[in-house]
Formats: structure tokens, sequence, C-alpha cells
């Protein structure tokens, strides 16, 4: 198959989703351009904040994309490029984009609240807690794993007599020293664009000359050898403070000027597939379809069967539980206008989508090294992929490692964003765990008053995240795919069954909830079934017993609230037949 062809059409396929279904949707359910959203309604200058829809889009991109568009797809291609192509597509257009436009919609039409609040108005305050714990749970994984994998970028590498392997450690310090500086460089934007009215046009293009300067000084200067517990304590203190400070000092600009870095890699990659393809050199030798079960295990370990591997390995490329925390959590508190609902929302899903298949079209490049387990880390696969395709170009013949090493460091960027967004998230999960219906954090009384203070509600979740960051994460991480794909089926639910409240079409709903509720269910199923078996033969038996009731609860409480949310849709539809 042709990388060029799977490219262009895709990105053809996807605009015209866009234009048509993204369009229906918005009419629907009723977008209002002259109606008041949450962050100017609730503004106070530090969750609430309106930003202009450019800064807003880098934001929520920033924060959805990550490494996820990139693992996913290329670890999912052991079973051939066709079913990756057609779930990228198809689970992207009518499943993640309806999710994501959906839960930011509904979130601002709930004073910018959380899925939680939604699922509280419709389903009660049981269902909401239940899905708040899950949520919060999730996140917590997250802030853990991605601490960990943050400070392994940054650490340096010791010798067997404890001494600094200085030549090892060069690249790790260069990153380290980038994203300090890239910090640096995101408070002053948001200072002179937020603070000094500055214009966002110039702000911009001098934002991104200074991304280039630090870029290049990192690269040059990098004074900060540190182990890994070390930085895994800097991270820490560094997203308990990013996570309380006001959005337009860190995390509005931060996020804007990181997409452009996101951008860049996929304007790079579109170059180096459609350059290959001018070349004669965009042939791929992954297959079409390889079978219903992996047997080419590249890591050593199989996924298994395609279903339900497929749907839970791809994940942000197509559909995930994280978006709908994102939308309905940082981007609904700073949505300017609700016309911008639909371009950042359904939108940047499809862009999450073109990415995936930038993915594959590298992955396939490099398919004999990556089946035959010669090269099996989606990163170094993603940038081996699309720097050797550039380097078929003649003009870039000669910067195929200069083209790698931006690619990696552009990847690695996002997990540095995407974990102090999670830790904001999971502040807020954490807030509103402990309120009533309609109340709201300044209402609070008591122990409420002390577990909602943001400080506190922080503080907690950096401790636990850190911690389990340090002693294990990876012993539960298996569990994640599955969790994260189950939060999308429970944030279709709650959009389900808000749309059926308030009187309008959500018929759009039906088959993807219960399609992802299916696919999880399944998964955990067999989970459980694996680590029972492990359980019985005494083998990894702590670590196998916690990964076993985890997988249990996590079952019990998907079925408590798709049992609560089908009631409540026949309570609404009968309601809707009697008037």
């Amino acid at each position: 198959m042709n990388a060029v062809i799977i490219l262009l059409a895709g990105i053809a396929i996807l605009i015209a989703a866009y234009v048509t279904y993204g369009k229906w949707l918005a009419e629907q359910w009723g977008i209002d351009p002259s109606k008041k959203t949450p962050s100017h309604e609730l503004t106070d200058g530090m969750d609430y904040c309106p930003a202009k829809a450019p800064v807003l889009m880098g934001h929520h991109f920033s924060s959805i994309a990550g490494a996820g568009p990139i693992n996913g797809p290329i670890q999912a291609a052991v079973f051939g490029w066709v079913p990756v192509l057609l779930w990228v597509l198809i689970g992207g257009i009518f499943f993640g984009a309806v999710h994501d436009f959906g839960a930011l919609f509904a979130s601002i039409r709930n004073k910018g609240q959380s899925i939680g609040e939604v699922i509280s108005e419709t389903m009660g305050t049981k269902a909401k807690k239940i899905f708040i714990i899950f949520s919060y749970l999730t996140l917590i994984l997250v802030v853990a794993a991605f601490a960990s994998i943050v400070a392994n970028t940054f650490m340096a590498t010791f010798t067997e007599s404890g001494d600094i392997d200085y030549a090892a450690s060069a690249a790790n310090a260069s990153t380290a020293m980038i994203s300090i500086l890239f910090i640096v460089i995101s408070i002053v934007f948001g200072i002179l664009v937020y603070r000094r009215n500055a214009p966002l046009g110039v702000s911009t293009a001098v934002g991104v000359a200074a991304i280039v300067i630090c870029m290049v000084a990192g690269l040059n200067f990098h004074p900060f050898y540190l182990s890994n517990k070390v930085w895994m304590v800097i991270v820490g203190i560094y997203i308990l403070v990013a996570s309380v400070t006001p959005v337009w000092i860190l995390l509005q600009p931060r996020d804007y000027l990181s997409s452009f870095l996101l951008y860049f890699m996929m304007g790079v990659a579109v170059i180096g597939i459609i350059g290959a393809g001018l070349t004669g050199n965009a042939s791929l030798d992954i297959p079409a379809f390889t079978g219903f079960t992996d047997t080419l295990a590249p890591t050593g370990a199989s996924l298994g069967n395609m279903f339900p591997a497929l749907f839970i390995t791809i994940a942000c490329g197509a559909i995930s539980g994280f978006h709908s925390l994102v939308g309905s959590g940082t981007t609904a508190k700073q949505l300017d206008n609700e016309k911008d609902a639909r371009p950042i929302a359904y939108g940047g899903m499809l862009i999450e989508c073109a990415l995936a298949l930038i993915s594959l079209c590298a992955v396939g490049y490099v398919w004999q090294r990556y089946s035959g387990g010669e090269l099996v880390v989606p990163t170094n696969v993603f940038a081996t992929g699309i720097s050797e395709m550039c380097a078929t170009i003649p003009f870039l013949k000669g910067a195929q490692s200069v083209i790698f090493s931006m690619l990696v460091l552009a990847v690695s960027a996002f997990c540095l964003t995407s974990l102090d967004t999670a830790t904001r998230l999971a502040r807020y999960m954490f807030q509103e765990f402990w309120l009533e219906p309609g109340e709201d954090v300044k209402d609070a009384e008591g122990y409420k008053k002390i577990l909602t203070n943001p400080y506190v509600a922080t503080a907690i979740t950096v401790v636990l995240g850190v911690a389990l960051g340090m002693t294990g994460y990876a012993n539960v991480w298996p569990l994640f795919g599955a969790a994260n794909q189950l939060l999308a089926a429970l944030g279709l639910m709650a959009v389900a069954t808000w749309l059926a409240k308030m009187g309008k079409n959500n018929r759009m709903f039906f088959i993807p909830m219960a399609f992802m509720l299916i696919v999880t269910i399944t998964s955990l199923c067999q989970t459980i079934l694996k680590n029972f078996g492990n359980v019985t033969a005494g083998a990894d038996l702590m670590w196998s017993v916690i990964r076993l009731v985890i997988s249990i609860l996590l079952v019990v409480l998907a079925i408590v609230i798709a049992v609560d949310s089908v009631k409540t849709l026949k309570s609404y539809n009968s309601q809707s037949h009697r008037n």
C-alpha cells in the first residue's frame, strides 16, 4: 500500500466529516454563539478565564494528544493496516469526535463543571460519586505514569561506581533544560498577552522564535544531572504549583506554544510522506490484514485477539475517555464562545486522527524492523519512519538524524503538558466529590471546606500520584487502557442521558456507548480470568490480587452506571412520549 494514498484519502474523509457531520451535530444540539459561556459568567482569574480560540485549541489539543495517537496505532499495526485505518476513521468521526464535542457542550451548559456533575444532574448523586471515584483513580494512574516517564526522560545515567556518565546522560539533560526554559518562555508569553495586551500574532511569532532559541540553548548548555528520585520530587513540586496557578500564567500559554511543536511534527511528517511518494519511496511493507490474533508480538507480549485489543490499544487516535475529562475540566472553563466548541472539540479529535494516520504510515515504512522485533519503542518507530521518509527527499537527505531528534523531543514534550493538566483535572474531581448538587466550593463548610480547598486537593493528588509513580504504577498500568476506554463509554452515556433530559437528539450516542461498554467489559473480564489464574498458580501474588480486585470493581461500577443510565433514558423517553 502507498503511504500517500492512506494519508491524503484519510485527511480528505476527516475534513468532509468535520464540514458535514460536525456541523449537523452542532445544529442538532443547538450551539448558540450568543449564549454566555461559563468563562465569562464565572470568571475568577484562576480556573475560569476566557481564552482566544487559537490559544484554547493549543491547550486542548496538547492535553488530549501527547503520545497516545502515536503509540496506539503503531502497537495495533500487528493486525494490519486495514483494521487500524478503519477504526481510526470510523471511531474518530462517529465515536471519539462525538464523545469530545458532546462532553464539552454538556459541560459549558452546566457551569463548566465536569461530566461527574452532568451525571449528578441526570442520574443522581450516587452515580456521580461512582463516576468521580473511577475518574479520579484513573487520573492518579496518569499522574503516576507521566511523572515517572518525565523523570526517566530527564534523569542522569550513573556508572557502576556511582559516578555520573555525562556522555550517556547528555540527551536527557538537554531535554530537561529545554523543558525548564520552555516553562519560563510560557510564563513570559502569558504575561505579555493577558496582562500587557500584546497582539497574539506578534506574541506567537516571538514565542515560536523563543522556542527555537531555547532548544538550541538546551542542546548546548545542560548543567542538570540529577537522579530519577530527585527529578520525581522536582516534578511533583512543579505540578503542585502549576495546578493551582491561574490558567493564564502557565497552562494556557504553555499548551498553546507546545501545540506548535506538535504542528511542526505533523508538518514535517506530511512533507516526508508526500516527498517520499514523489520520489517513489512511499510503498509500505505492512500487510493489509494479518489475522484476528496477534501472532507477531514484536515486543515479546501478544496483544491477543483483535476484539477487543484493537479498540483498547488505539485510544487517543479514535476515542479516549481522558478527552471527556479535559473537555469538561479545563477547556470548558476557558471557552470564549460556543461557536468555538466544534473546531476545538470535534475538530481537535479529527486532527488526532490525522496524527494516528501518520503513525500508521511511519510503522508501515519500517514494518520489517518492527515486526521482527528490531525496532519496537513507538516513539522511535515513529521518528525513524518519518525521518527516513524525509531523507528520500533530495534537500533533506542529510537531515535525517536532526529530524529524528526533533521528533523525539516533540513527543516527549507532551508528557509534561499532559501531566499537569491531569493533575488539575484530578483536583477538580476531588473537589466535586465532596459537594452536593448545586453546591459550590465557596459554599462548603466544616471538613468539606478543608477537602475542597484547591491547595489541599492538589497536594493530596500529587502525593498519591508521585508515591505511586515511585513504587509501582507499572504493575497496574496494564489496566489503564481498559479503564480509559470504559471512561469513554461512561462519558457517552452521561452526555446521551443529559441530552435526553434537555429534549435534544441523542441517538448518535447509542451505538458508540453500547459498543465501547461491550469492548471494555470484555477486556476487563479477560484480565480477571488471567489474574485469577495467576493467583491460583501463586504467580506475582500481591499484584495479581490487586489487579484482580481493581478489574472486578471496574466491571461492577460500569454495570451500575450503565443500568442507571438505561433507566434514566427510558424515563426521559417515556416523558417525551407523554408530552
